[in-house]
């Protein structure tokens, strides 16, 4: 496990004189502006920002461009495919896409590519097909501004190409290389003036069709039909709940509960979710995973069927009747939900395979490299994710693949993945990603190369592999009160780039430990500040492992966020103990 150090947030501002204009705590005050939420406008678009407050569409670069080349395809008839992606956001966008077109009156369909086939994006076999299908116009999403080579495939067949995506822009030298297309929608080129590069490719696309909407003559009210899916995408593809994303994922959860589509509805019933209390921890936990299952382990085409369910505007006598498409709805949900428990049990094993690797062989790397020939590639992601959260360390798994090795990697703040892919390209055969995130492709007798290089070319240190626990405020368990708990909620939705607050109290006595749960994996413990004041703390994890770690120590010093425990009628304050040192 890496080391651990609290730190604690010293950014400065007049706390007193912002409670008191926005009517909140000192201490929410300064959680914002730990957040790096500065300036009046700026705090009233964290406190109660609105769909009004989004940004204009027409910023991002080539935006009109596509719209009135799509408008055009429309009124001419032609033949439009969709080229997503397959996993959450990929999917998503897709859906948006779809709908938006088909209400548009679009002559449409999609393609998504399979993960193991195809590989990630657009390829040159998907391009040839949709040709012999006489498809007019391609239209991509989360996808397509890596694809040089086969951007320009599809323009000497004469077709007609719009990328939208959200991914990293190919930099060698300085000089930007983008596929040749009709129309590059991207908030992160070079020369957009769109004002928030962070946007996930489902946003990208929503923002799109507010403008299909509006050239249309459909009001605005049909365009936020679309935004759960924007908000789900957001969440599910870990952007940075900030500016807009925040407000977007927010407004998206006020409107889940009343959500038209039958898919996501069928979706939380299987998982036992109540969508009118959704937060971005079920989207991130339990939705979105469930939406990646059917990409990961069978065809993302699964999880846009059942978004899809009843919403793709069919109508007439040979249309699904709403029975029908409530069954299939609940089956495809059902299926989607088992996936993804196989998936956990299969990233388990995965993911001990990795750690034992990593522990005989590459414990001093500073990029750790692990090769699992005989795991499912889909699975490569998650399980670098869970290595890189062990060891603090950048971490790529790969996989045995039909041509090589296939990979993807997940990332510390400190170390840029894509950049470093970069730096070692002559060695793979396709990449793309960003700072944070990574999927490439090797033949299998460079892996040792490519690791190799990774660790030579990385400029880290010990200090790197060290999690830096940030605590927002050492607050004092007697400063706690159900007003203040209840108050935090207006911080929500929480996320990566808005993380939930944590505080910390020193030398905590320890009156007594319970290990609670089938599987043990709850502590309760009864405490007692320094000052005599009580207060219970609940640990989630190894129960009988905190147990055995804790020996004879009467006394801990704990990271914590505070909670109100409801049970049997009654509210009592407790905190939630997410980091702790024994004295």
């Amino acid at each position: 496990m890496a080391a651990e150090k609290w730190m604690l947030q010293t950014k400065r501002a007049d706390f007193q004189e912002i409670a008191e204009k926005f009517h909140i705590n000192p201490v929410t005050a300064r959680i914002m502006r730990n957040r790096d939420v500065v300036g009046e406008e700026a705090i009233r678009r964290y406190l109660s920002g609105g769909i009004g407050d989004l940004y204009d569409p027409r910023l991002l670069k080539d935006v009109e461009l596509a719209v009135r080349i799509l408008i055009e395809k429309i009124q001419a008839g032609k033949r439009i495919r969709i080229i997503g992606d397959y996993d959450i956001d990929g999917v998503c966008s897709t859906a948006i896409l779809y709908m938006a077109l088909r209400r548009a009156g679009a002559q449409v369909d999609y393609e998504i590519p399979d993960r193991i086939r195809d590989g990630y994006g657009i390829n040159v076999m998907i391009i040839e097909a949709a040709f012999r299908d006489g498809i007019d116009t391609l239209l991509t999403c989360d996808n397509g501004i890596a694809a040089v080579e086969e951007i320009r495939r599809a323009k000497e067949l004469g077709m007609t190409v719009i990328i939208t995506d959200h991914h990293e822009v190919l930099n060698v030298d300085g000089e930007e290389i983008k596929p040749a297309a009709d129309a590059v929608v991207d908030p992160k080129q070079k020369d957009c003036p769109y004002p928030n590069p962070e946007i996930c490719g489902a946003v990208v696309a929503w923002k799109l069709v507010k403008l299909l909407y509006e050239a249309c003559g459909m009001g605005e009210q049909e365009w936020m039909e679309l935004l759960e899916l924007a908000a789900v995408a957001t969440v599910g593809d870990v952007m940075r709940l900030q500016d807009e994303n925040r407000i977007i994922v927010r407004e998206g959860l006020k409107r889940i509960g009343s959500t038209k589509n039958i898919g996501l509805r069928k979706l939380a019933e299987k998982n036992n979710l109540d969508l009118n209390h959704l937060t971005a921890y079920h989207i991130g936990f339990v939705i979105g995973p469930c939406l990646n299952a059917g990409g990961r382990l069978q065809t993302a085409k699964m999880a846009l069927a059942l978004l899809l369910c009843g919403m793709d505007g069919e109508h007439g006598p040979d249309a699904p009747q709403p029975e029908e498409v409530q069954a299939e709805a609940d089956r495809l949900a059902l299926e989607l939900k088992e996936l993804n428990d196989k998936r956990k049990a299969m990233t388990l094993e995965g993911t001990e395979a990795a750690s034992a690797l990593v522990d005989q062989y590459y414990q001093n790397d500073k990029v750790l490299v692990v090769f699992l020939p005989d795991c499912h590639e889909s699975l490569a992601g998650i399980i670098a994710g869970r290595l890189r959260e062990k060891y603090q360390k950048p971490s790529l798994v790969l996989t045995q693949a039909e041509n090589g090795a296939k990979g993807s990697g997940r990332s510390i703040e400190t170390y840029h993945m894509f950049q470093g892919l970069v730096e070692v390209r002559d060695l793979l055969t396709k990449f793309g990603g960003h700072p944070m995130a990574a999927g490439f492709s090797l033949p299998e007798e460079n892996i040792g190369e490519f690791r190799r290089r990774l660790n030579e070319n990385a400029r880290l240190t010990e200090e790197d592999f060290t999690a830096k626990i940030w605590v927002d405020v050492p607050m004092p368990l007697e400063y706690i009160t159900e007003e203040l708990v209840e108050e935090f909620k207006v911080l929500e939705p929480f996320g990566q780039g808005n993380e939930k607050p944590l505080f910390a109290q020193k030398n905590l006595s320890i009156r007594s430990v319970r290990v609670l749960g089938k599987n043990r994996n709850v502590a309760r413990l009864s405490l007692v500040t320094e000052g005599g004041y009580p207060m219970d703390g609940i640990w989630f994890g190894d129960g009988d492992g905190f147990l055995a770690e804790m020996g004879s120590c009467r006394r801990m010093d704990a990271v914590y966020y505070p909670d109100i425990n409801e049970y049997n009628g009654n509210r009592s304050l407790q905190i939630i103990i997410k980091n702790y040192q024994f004295r």
